[in-house]
């Protein structure tokens, strides 16, 4: 008979010192997971949130002996605990805070997967999933919020006899929606099961019920992440010789910069001299002014002369400049050289980019790979990807893309924004160059694909229409600057596009004349959308007497032109299609009809 493998069995394992195991909580953004993470320690973080959703990366220290007070399950388990706790790391739902890396692969060595049992897998759960599939991290689900399913009720402190005494119906209710569960993890290649029913946890994922508003089920959830770090994950959990670390946030503090940072080899010593990489893989050397850890399970840091790993740090360092978030640290001995072909290799592998492609910036190093991930898995190409703010480069490089390719004259920020030099730029750019930013991974993406959808059916547009473009154009009769020729007034733009050089009618399609030239706010502009109000210039027109009584005018198209039109209206606004009826409309009181 096979050996059981189970997670409660104790270790047999070596006298060498092991570090805590770092555990990533992730899920979707509104799943519950920092509200699991309030019930592992009994924390009341998630009130004080933004909008009730994580806004930054923390970690919360977890000690042995805490573990054991919290869940008395470890001890009558028979689970014998040789690690020393765990660092917490709580995220944003977004994917791309889930790919914490280190050199090797993931930083987190176990992940806590947080699942609404009514919601299911959101598609940021499956782009979890992926990462947490792709840097081998295993995981374990806590299938929260079972106390909103229908007549739930505690009927017993044991997780498993509380399942079994609910009424029929509600366990129907139950068994169909983890069953349901069971199966899209299937489809993702994972194999699953309740944790009570798994014999080989190298073979299932297990899934915890949890309640994060009622603790229903978080011991048993505390019991799952002790067994299985203990059962499989202490021979990785050896504590090395060298310190090895990743930096998570600059900080400021009044005058202060601080920054935030995981250790997660080795111990680090205040007087030690550390080399951190910049965005090109290059060493920054630089000495600790002041090094502190986070106090168990608070945000408070305390002053320490040497730290072990794996823990949560801050730091003052005398060179801080160039210091990004997500970069990797290791102690610095004089071995230059060594260091800079690592940390090169870490960030090529990191960073591949294309020859052509969009612009993508991100604001730390495991944000930005993760982006890259998603938008390769959505074919999308990126010429250039950094770190920071959107500046003046990058509104360079997106430019050059026009003469390219029109698609890729965008620029993605994930958690950033363009700095003062940018936004003037982008003023004198006009509408030629588009930036995207958003905070949350999947809604940056699909902001995206909007936007390429709609330049493609624009760029199509163009192709099949030529130069033409549908417009009506409301004239404004207070602002008449010149009555002769060329008269010179006021128009809104009611629906379409103007541009120069558009041919123009009145209501009885009467040829009034091509538009010369376009201003808005006293400078030349090649054209005008949809409410905006702009002054136009028409060679050879006499405003006084061509267009004193006249309100509208419209974009004089021929019939080909129409029937073009007319055949694609499928790649026309709401507003272009009115105006095209209206034109319509014009061509049939005429007697020219063309019909719709």
């Amino acid at each position: 008979m096979d050996e059981k493998k189970n997670p409660s069995e104790g270790s047999t394992v070596s006298n060498q010192r092991i570090r805590q195991p770092i555990v990533t909580i992730c899920g979707h953004v509104d799943h519950g997971k920092t509200s699991i993470l309030d019930a592992l320690r009994s924390t009341c973080v998630q009130n004080g949130e933004a909008g009730g959703i994580t806004q930054k990366i923390s970690f919360t220290s977890y000690p042995l002996e805490q573990l054991k007070k919290t869940c008395p399950l470890i001890e009558s388990s028979g689970i014998k605990l040789t690690i020393p706790g765990f660092l917490l790391i709580d995220t944003p739902g977004h994917a791309a805070f889930t790919n914490l890396r280190k050199r090797g692969g993931s930083l987190a060595d176990l992940a806590v997967l947080v699942i609404d049992i009514n919601d299911g897998i959101k598609p940021q759960t499956a782009e979890v999933i992926q990462i947490l599939k792709r840097n081998k991290t295993p995981f374990v689900i806590a299938m929260n919020k079972i106390d909103n399913l229908t007549a739930w009720t505690i009927k017993d402190s044991s997780l498993k006899r509380n399942i079994e005494l609910q009424p029929d119906y509600v366990r129907q209710i139950f068994d169909e929606k983890y069953m349901t569960l069971i199966g899209s993890l299937n489809g993702h290649g994972f194999d699953a099961d309740l944790f009570y029913n798994i014999t080989d946890f190298t073979k299932k994922i297990a899934l915890v019920p949890t309640s994060a508003r009622t603790k229903e089920g978080i011991a048993e959830l505390i019991m799952m992440i002790c067994g299985l770090s203990q059962r499989f994950l202490e021979q990785k959990l050896q504590l090395g010789t060298e310190p090895k670390g990743v930096m998570l946030e600059v900080k400021k503090e009044k005058t202060t910069n601080y920054i935030e940072a995981i250790l997660h080899d080795g111990e680090l010593n205040r007087t030690d001299e550390i080399a951190v990489a910049n965005i090109n893989g290059e060493p920054i050397i630089t000495k600790i002014r002041i090094l502190e850890e986070i106090e168990p399970l608070c945000a408070k840091f305390k002053a320490k002369e040497k730290v072990t790993a794996s823990t949560g740090i801050r730091m003052q360092l005398v060179e801080k400049d160039d210091i990004l978030p997500g970069m990797p640290f290791v102690k610095y001995n004089g071995n230059k050289k060594e260091i800079e072909e690592q940390f090169k290799k870490e960030i090529e592998n990191t960073i591949k980019t294309d020859k052509t492609g969009i612009i993508v910036k991100a604001d730390s190093l495991g944000s930005l790979e993760a982006l890259l991930v998603l938008l390769r898995q959505q074919n999308i190409q990126v010429l250039k990807a950094g770190i920071g703010s959107i500046n003046k480069k990058d509104i360079i490089s997106a430019k050059a893309n026009l003469d390219i390719n029109e698609l890729d004259s965008v620029i993605l920020g994930f958690n950033v924004e363009p700095d003062e030099e940018a936004h003037e730029l982008m003023k004198a750019q006009g509408s030629q160059i588009k930036i995207l930013t958003n905070d949350v991974v999947y809604r940056l993406i699909d902001d995206l694909m909007i936007f390429r959808k709609d330049k493609r059916n624009e760029i199509e547009k163009q192709r099949l229409m030529g130069l033409c473009t549908i417009c009506k154009l409301r004239i404004l009769h207070q602002y008449v600057f010149r009555n002769t020729k060329p008269a010179i007034f006021g128009v809104k733009v009611e629906g379409g596009k103007l541009t120069s050089d558009l041919n123009m009618i009145n209501d009885k399609e009467e040829k009034v004349g091509r538009i010369k030239n376009i201003q808005s706010e006293q400078k030349s502009v090649h054209e005008a959308t949809k409410d905006m109000e702009v002054c136009i210039s028409l060679p050879g027109v006499n405003f006084e007497r061509e267009l004193k009584d006249k309100e509208f005018l419209y974009t004089d198209l021929g019939e080909t032109q129409f029937r073009n039109f007319k055949k694609n209206k499928d790649l026309l606004s709401s507003d272009e299609m009115q105006v095209l009826k209206e034109i319509a409309e014009i061509k049939r009181q005429t007697k020219s009809e063309w019909g719709m």
